[in-house]
């Protein structure tokens, strides 16, 4: 179990560093980072790194995939570890 959270704070922190690289790159308007790279590395058990990622760096935060899917992983997260520790 505690590989399992050493894992998913590791991709949540490469989230995190990925949608601000992100921001970062949209306002000098260099080459994006594809939208499907910041949902795979959240769905892949950086939720909690990409939710903190738009809320402290207001990215991504209207888009609708972004804003719905992303809170919906950070869940879904939450209840696996939830039941994992709990069997």
């Amino acid at each position: 179990m505690i590989y399992l959270i050493y894992i998913i704070a590791g991709v949540s922190l490469l989230a995190f560093l990925l949608f601000g690289i992100d921001k970062l790159l949209a306002k000098i308007g260099a080459w994006r980072i594809p939208e499907s790279v910041l949902l795979c590395t959240a769905l892949f058990g950086g939720a909690a790194g990409a939710f903190v990622a738009m809320e402290m760096f207001r990215h991504k935060t209207s888009k609708g995939r972004f804003a719905t899917g992303v809170p919906l992983m950070l869940v879904a997260h939450a209840v696996l570890l939830v039941l994992l520790y709990c069997l």
